[in-house]
């Protein structure tokens, strides 16, 4: 193989659209941008316009709101627990923590805390550590002879008063 015999495989390269050259191309004249007005300027964006028309985002009332400061929490069920204990991904013996779910892959990401859930069956006897528990994970863990911890998360800083 010689430098000068290098090719682009077929099809690698396409020839670039000769716009404005005649109305036999099929893009003479207005090159594709349509007939003169307000798009066929750049930099038009008119999502939502109808016309003058009330716009149906005005027309349809408004519910609800997102709360900035919620807190998303990483949710598993007692079932997932036992089926981790039983794969030998995670230690019954040890205290289970949101960091040490996280390190054995069972958690893809650590939010705000751990949400512990009822769903499934646990028969092991574990000592977790939650941000939250709802009654039926409680009652089941404390049934298989385990503890649950409920940990405070940390409050949000107080604005200071003025003296």
């Amino acid at each position: 193989m010689k430098l000068n015999e290098l090719r682009d495989n077929p099809g690698a390269r396409h020839s670039a659209k000769r716009r404005g050259r005649g109305m036999g191309s099929g893009l003479g004249k207005t090159s594709g941008h349509g007939v003169k007005g307000q798009k066929a300027r750049s930099g038009v964006a008119v999502n939502g316009f109808e016309g003058g028309q009330m716009p149906i985002y005005r027309r349809l009332p408004k519910r609800g709101f997102n709360n900035i400061h919620a807190k998303a929490y990483n949710e598993i069920n007692l079932g997932r627990l036992q089926e981790a204990i039983d794969a030998k991904a995670i230690d019954p013996a040890a205290l289970i923590t949101l960091q040490s779910l996280f390190d054995a892959g069972i958690l893809s990401r650590k939010l705000h805390g751990l949400r512990l859930l009822g769903g499934g069956e646990l028969k092991s006897n574990i000592s977790i550590e939650v941000a939250h528990a709802t009654k039926s994970a409680l009652e089941a863990v404390e049934k298989a002879g385990g503890s649950v911890t409920v940990i405070a998360q940390k409050a949000q800083k107080a604005t200071e008063e003025i003296a």
